[in-house]
């Protein structure tokens, strides 16, 4: 396998095709990169601007230059020695017409060809949730009419752009009418379009259904995403035809696969994968990694897509000493009834989740149980156990199958059991639990219960999360990223070796990401914001006087003024995040952070499920919190005092970005650079940290550029090129060897990397808020290092290591033998 040394991120769409990123090629092979890691490819829904909702796996999106494109593009990689790794989604498919397997099954219901690809339970008529309300009312309004389908000329129900086609035994109940006038007869005849609607092997329902019931398995809360039942071999080799024929002719060199933990047995689809590609081509998973957990024993990949990486950073650059003053002053700001503590407010998001948000999945898990338990229990008690233990589970799910389930995982029911039985003195609901243990574990033709409650538990565990508690618990938001525990404190240098070392180990060739396309925000926004914790009282008591001095922007609404005072400290902390690093001076505050800002806020309001949500928008609540916002920054006191407070927070931010940056090139795993993050990246939450970047416009600096504010981007660029070549350079074992922690004061994080042959040192500084960088550190190092020549990449300055070793704050020293 030739595995990368370092990959770029690349997201098609939003402006950018094969023929443009063709032109990013040579940017690249100068930075140092060696694959190309592109989001997905394949035929997505009109207009979509992500490609994880695919209409057509086996086709290469016209949109961004079709397959001609990608192997003009693979074909300028290649040629400049660089690979291409590409994304692949086997979870789910667009629930949308445009998808002709997802059209044929609305068609022809259980008679389709496709009618087992997807997660569909057919012992009712497929619903279909894309009514603004339900049926009868949108038929009273005239919204439904009978029409021909103009892209496929057939018979079809009309509901605004969207036509339903109608089975074609049903044709006779129209009258098989074809012309315009007796489709428009056939249409002011409610009993007749509600007669053939009924007839049908699909009903129209309203979209806040969904919630409560669904016939097919969806991605999330995502109804235009319906489960694939990739678990099928038939559908596996039909959902990658074309995959598996770009992996073989060479045009693809590696493989992401997307939510894996979506999938009913994720590991026999990677045998099946593995099996199909070769052991030659490398494959990483997006798989959520909680602290202390590891991926799971003998899954045929390399490692995961990085997420537990950026939990270990904030182990090395956030305070360990903080020691919890920023919960404290949260604390009281937290809205009644989500509990008194991070933990009380995280179970009572997953258990929001489980009644409300997912009630309809969790009936149909509950019914699946109650068919095996054999009786002699309430199926509302066996559906509180149900919901009990997901509340409990601290991990996003388990890998029981039809056999059963390895040690591990049945240690970890017993334990999540248990421990559902402390929340409750139920004592049915305790005689559940162990009936759910045994479903779970040992009861024969439990297979389908039991992929279905995995694929439920994981969901559960990221709307719960990242797509709600991150939104609610705001006391220190460096930490409210995926994979992140923002309820623990922090450890510590000693904390981040200890996971290093067994990275090193477990998953030494796995990615290591600082930003994605789905983290909550930019690594140099979430750098600066870790420096929040060197200096918790100067921040808190900023943000007090703040709250003072704006308190007549709050608007009235409903009970009480708003922003909430715990919105009210998210506001300051994202605006710390992103605040521009050479300040205002000169620039329109109101268009260059408000609008970013508006979009923010939008997502973070309805993401907190608090006073708004996405299926009940309160848009004037909404309105007033931005307009809040919109009222700092057009205020020139207010801005002049934040950018006063936040300036030691930006030196010391830009120091944490580029120690983070040699952290991520030089220790245990393969670095992951997101697009134009190699220069900065101080961007919020999807969609802001989606923009297109400018090939043309990207260019190495040749020269070492000086490290300051306005030249902050340029030297971050260099860095990464500087240590991206050293990688690629690099002799065996180099990079991908042993980890071996050294010992520095508190202020420096240091460790070595390979072995007398051929090694590297790391030292990065740490904690340097209104603090002066020391000139040098001692590092003690093994005898077998001692008195060997090096060169500092950084500098170029070659000398020698002795018993103790001198280093700079910030330095990277390679022996001269590699």
């Amino acid at each position: 396998m030739k595995f990368p040394s370092a990959t770029y991120r690349l997201q098609f769409r939003n402006g950018m095709d094969f023929d443009r990123a063709c032109r990013l090629v040579p940017y690249l092979a100068d930075l140092g990169i060696s694959h190309l890691y592109a989001s997905p490819v394949a035929t997505a829904v009109t207009g979509s601007t992500h490609g994880y909702d695919v209409t057509r796996p086996n086709e290469i999106d016209p949109a961004i230059g079709g397959l001609d494109g990608l192997r003009r593009f693979a074909e300028a990689l290649h040629v400049r020695g660089l690979g291409l790794i590409l994304d692949i989604v086997p979870n789910h498919m667009a629930a949308s017409l445009e998808n002709p397997w997802w059209r044929s099954v609305v068609a022809l219901g259980e008679e389709s060809p496709y009618a087992r690809y997807f997660d569909i339970d057919w012992s009712e008529r497929l619903t279909l949730p894309f009514l603004g309300h339900d049926f009868d009312h949108e038929l009273t309004e005239g919204t439904i009419a009978l029409a021909l389908d103009p892209r496929h000329g057939d018979l079809a129900l009309n509901y605004y752009e969207h036509f339903f086609p109608l089975h074609p035994r049903t044709h006779a109940l129209a009258g098989d009418a074809t012309d315009a006038e007796a489709l428009a007869a056939i249409s002011r005849d409610r009993a007749r379009l509600a007669a053939i609607h009924d007839a049908q092997p699909w009903r129209l329902t309203e979209w806040t259904t969904a919630a409560r019931h669904l016939s097919y398995r969806r991605f999330f809360e995502i109804t235009g995403l319906v489960g694939l039942r990739a678990e099928d071999e038939t559908v596996f080799s039909d959902a990658h035809r074309l995959v598996l024929d770009l992996v073989e002719d060479g045009t693809v060199d590696g493989l992401r696969i997307d939510h894996v933990d979506g999938l009913a047995d994720p590991r026999a689809y990677l045998d099946r994968l593995r099996a199909a590609v070769g052991p030659e081509v490398y494959i990483v998973v997006e798989k959520i990694l909680e602290k202390d957990e590891a991926l799971p024993a003998g899954w045929p990949v390399e490692g995961t897509t990085g997420y537990e990486f950026i939990a270990a950073l904030s182990e090395a650059l956030v305070d360990e000493r903080e020691g919890g003053r920023l919960m404290r002053a949260f604390s009281p700001l937290r809205p009644a009834g989500q509990g008194d503590s991070y933990e009380a407010a995280r179970r009572a998001a997953k258990r929001k989740m489980l009644t409300e948000n997912f009630a309809g999945e969790t009936a149909y898990v509950t019914g699946l149980a109650m068919k095996l338990a054999g009786g002699g229990i309430a199926r509302e008690t066996l559906a509180e156990a149900i919901r009990a233990f997901i509340v409990a589970l601290p991990i996003y799910r388990t890998y029981a199958t039809a056999e059963g389930a390895d040690a591990q995982d049945r240690e970890r029911v017993r334990a999540v059991c248990a421990e559902a039985k402390r929340d409750t003195d139920d004592a049915a609901v305790h005689g559940a639990l162990d009936i759910l243990s045994r479903l779970l574990l040992d009861t024969p033709g439990a297979g389908t219960f039991r992929a279905r409650f995995q694929q439920l538990s994981g969901p559960i565990m990221a709307k719960a999360l990242e797509d709600t508690l991150f939104y609610r618990e705001n006391a220190f938001i460096a930490l409210n990223e995926v994979g992140g525990d923002p309820g623990r404190p922090t450890e510590g240098v000693a904390a981040f070796h200890a996971a290093m070392r067994a990275r090193a180990e477990r998953m030494p060739r796995g990615l290591s990401a600082t930003s994605t396309h789905d983290t909550k925000r930019g690594e140099d926004a979430r750098a600066r914001l870790y420096a929040l914790s060197e200096a918790p009282e100067t921040w808190i008591s900023a943000v007090r006087r703040w709250q003072a001095g704006n308190a007549p922007r709050r608007r009235d609404h409903g009970n009480g003024p708003v922003p909430e005072p715990a919105v009210e400290w998210l506001v300051y902390q994202a605006l710390a995040g992103i605040w521009p690093v050479e300040g205002l001076a000169g620039r329109s505050t109101g268009d260059l952070l408000g609008t970013r800002m508006r979009g923010y806020m939008e997502k973070a309001l309805r993401e907190a499920k608090l006073a708004t949500d996405w299926t009940r928008p309160d848009v004037d609540y909404e309105r007033k919190v931005v307009g809040f916002a919109d009222d700092l920054l057009a205020d020139a006191d207010f801005c002049a005092d934040f950018e006063e407070t936040l300036s030691p927070f930006i030196e010391a931010g830009m120091t944490n970005a580029l120690a983070q940056l040699v952290l991520k090139l030089t220790a245990p795993g393969i670095p992951d650079l997101y697009q134009g993050s190699e220069r900065c990246d101080f961007s919020l939450v999807d969609p802001d940290n989606r923009a297109a970047i400018d090939p043309d416009a990207l260019v190495v600096p040749r020269e070492k550029p000086p490290f300051g504010r306005t030249s902050f981007r340029d030297h971050k660029q260099w860095l990464a090129a500087t240590l991206l070549h050293a990688r690629r350079g690099a002799p065996p074992g180099l990079f991908d060897g042993p980890y071996l922690p050294l010992d520095t004061d508190r202020h420096a994080l240091a460790f070595l990397r390979g072995t007398p042959a051929a090694f590297a040192i790391a030292v990065v500084p740490r904690l340097t808020y209104a603090r002066t960088l020391p000139a040098g550190i001692k590092l003690p190092l093994p005898a077998a290092f001692a008195d060997r020549a090096v060169t500092n990449l950084l500098d170029g300055q070659a000398g020698r290591t002795a018993a103790t070793f001198t280093a700079e704050p910030l330095a990277v020293y390679l022996s001269a033998e590699a």
